[in-house]
């Protein structure tokens, strides 16, 4: 996609000091930008003590400061710069005036990467793996001078110490296993005093978190995942920061971040936004309301924070030749400000993926922020990919809920069917579980069984898969002792570890069967452009048993589920006959197995067919 540029090192973010009693810059967000960019502004934020009374100037070729906006806080300057066409890669140097005289700051501008977004569709199926849980692969940055929380691995809200290394060394695993992409939890810098592992409470966006490793580091993982032909994921955050983020010691405006006269918390009611009887007050509490105590709900109607956060994503993509962005509650910042943000991203790099958290149990809710949705408030996102947790909440009440086999397998049934509400419902990412909830196989009661027939579903049906880290080893994970408990190390990540899931050392019968199976059915997945890009027709459930056809001109491929506990079924061609006739026999990909005759067949209790047809 994309050629690689020159590291961006604190060495070249030199400033440069005239008199002997200058002026000291303490941030320049974004570090460094990039010539050859569709939109040709870059605003630049400048704080250091008193920066907000200094002018600034530049001779370098093709650069031209525009307007300086400042603040009520003097100790922030915002640059609006302007870069011509024909401007060349190198060092602009930006010389500031003021009070205490002059400096220059060298201000490095890199060509921006060449190419076409690589994107994301259907062919792929995406790994999410939290970095701190993941593989320790770099011990000497477990702990960190100036990062407040240290290693506490029997902690489960704790450190664990896992890396960007870790990930990096494992690679081949995951190529091995059939996924096509990963998907890192946040990884910039949370210097909380507490609980910052997960990473969604961000206090640097413009730096890894030094305990995951550096910048260049995740540029180099990128890169590696690269050379094996898979793609990673980026999660970002624009809702909320960290409260030990460093504006929070000297924010730039009283409006930077929503403020009450004591703590408001979110309804988190994205509802409200599409309900035409909504209250304001509702509303507004949606909105501008805090996630939660210790995350700062930022103000995206202040045009200075629109832009930052703007920057922010698209110089990490430019940065790190990012394959994709994953927002966290993407409907809860400002609306309108995140559907600019999407056109720009799309504006600057066509095709390349974003998917956004819309945490939502029905089908309308969540289809309203859908790419091209025609809503009637007049509406649109522009977000290419919805995290579809209607389908994932489907899944778990059709194999693990209440009621009778067919009433329970009716849920897939009925959700699908409402994706006449999103325009492009193969967009849509699908999973089991992920970081937030209990852990799927936990669902089942330790069933292989029935997770098998559930990956099945998600392996086969529309959409882009998503499979959560330790999935392919049915980890367990019970969200009701707490988030550390869905999000535990992934054996053998770490030295010393008597089980190793990436050597398959010390796996128990289940493990083992578990990831034999995974990486038997995402290897078939990967070489299945039916699968992909094939149509799909599904049939009313019958006596528990759902089945759906995947379709193009050149094959067919048929999943039978049997969601009954102890009775086989019997599957016959006539029920079936719209998408069966002129097929006479086929191959079970779950099995092996020959059906050598298609006219009856049996499938066992509580488990999947996909019959390749021929």
């Amino acid at each position: 996609m994309m050629k690689r540029i020159g590291l961006i090192s604190a060495s070249l973010l030199m400033m440069v000091m005239l008199p002997a009693r200058a002026q000291v810059i303490e941030h320049i967000d974004p570090p460094s930008w990039f010539t050859g960019m569709n939109d040709n502004m870059l605003q630049l934020m400048v704080y250091g003590r008193d920066i907000g009374s200094y002018t600034v100037a530049t001779d370098y070729p093709g650069l031209e400061v525009k307007t300086l906006v400042r603040t009520e806080n003097p100790n922030y300057l915002f640059i609006n710069l302007c870069l011509s066409d024909n401007i060349l890669p190198g060092t602009a140097t930006l010389t500031f005036a003021g009070g205490k005289g002059k400096f220059t700051y060298d201000y490095p501008l890199y060509a921006r990467p060449d190419g076409q977004a690589r994107g994301f569709d259907c062919s792929d199926v995406i790994y999410l793996l939290m970095p701190d849980r993941f593989a320790n692969g770099d011990t000497s940055n477990d702990n960190v001078d100036g990062m407040t929380e240290q290693l506490s691995r029997n902690n489960p809200g704790g450190r664990h110490g896992g890396d960007l290394k870790g990930i990096e060394d494992h690679l081949d695993y995951l190529h091995e296993l059939g996924v096509t992409g990963i998907w890192l939890n946040p990884f910039l810098e949370n210097n909380q005093h507490h609980s910052s592992y997960h990473g969604y409470s961000t206090t640097d966006f413009y730096r890894s978190d030094p305990r995951y490793g550096s910048n260049e580091d995740f540029r180099r993982l990128v890169s590696e995942a690269h050379d094996r032909g898979m793609k990673v994921v980026m999660d970002m955050i624009f809702n909320h920061i960290g409260s030990f983020h460093w504006w929070m010691k000297d924010l730039p405006s009283k409006d930077w971040i929503h403020q009450f006269d004591k703590f408001t918390r979110t309804n988190y009611r994205a509802s409200t936004y599409m309900d035409p009887y909504a209250a304001d007050i509702d509303v507004l509490l949606m909105e501008k309301g805090w996630f939660d105590i210790t995350m700062p709900d930022l103000n995206q109607d202040n045009p200075l924070v629109e832009t930052y956060l703007i920057q922010t994503s698209l110089w990490w993509i430019a940065f790190s030749d990012l394959d994709g962005i994953r927002m966290d509650t993407y409907p809860y910042p400002q609306p309108d400000m995140m559907a600019r943000w999407a056109k720009r991203v799309e504006e600057e790099f066509p095709g390349f993926f974003i998917v956004g958290e819309v945490w939502y149990d029905e089908p309308a809710h969540v289809s309203y922020w859908a790419l091209n949705k025609q809503n009637s408030n007049g509406y649109r996102s522009n977000l290419p990919s919805l995290t579809d947790l209607p389908l994932c909440f489907a899944t778990h009440r059709a194999f693990t809920g209440e009621g009778s086999p067919d009433d329970q397998i009716s849920k897939l049934y009925s959700v699908l069917s409402q994706d006449f509400l999103y325009p492009e419902p193969a967009r849509n990412v699908i999973f089991l579980d992920n970081h937030d909830m209990t852990r799927f196989y936990t669902e089942t009661g330790q069933r292989l069984d029935v997770y098998k027939m559930a990956l099945s579903f998600i392996m086969t049906t529309r959409g882009i898969p998503q499979l959560y880290y330790g999935t392919e080893i049915v980890m367990n994970g019970d969200k009701s002792r707490g988030d550390g408990y869905l999000r535990e190390d992934f054996p053998g990540g770490w030295p010393g570890d008597k089980k190793n899931a990436f050597t398959m050392t010390g796996l128990d019968g289940n493990e083992q069967e578990a990831l034999d199976f995974t990486r038997q059915i995402l290897q078939w997945r990967l070489k299945k452009e039916v699968i992909h890009s094939g149509r799909m027709k599904h049939f009313i459930p019958r006596d528990g048993v759902y089945v759906y056809f995947r379709y193009n001109d050149k094959e067919s491929v048929m999943v039978v589920l049997n969601n009954n506990e102890k009775e086989s079924k019997t599957i016959r061609r006539e029920t079936y006959s719209e998408s069966m006739a002129g097929f006479t026999h086929g191959h079970d990909v779950v099995s092996g197995k020959e059906i050598d005759d298609l006219s009856s067949f049996e499938i066992s209790p509580k488990s999947a067919m996909i019959i390749e047809l021929k």
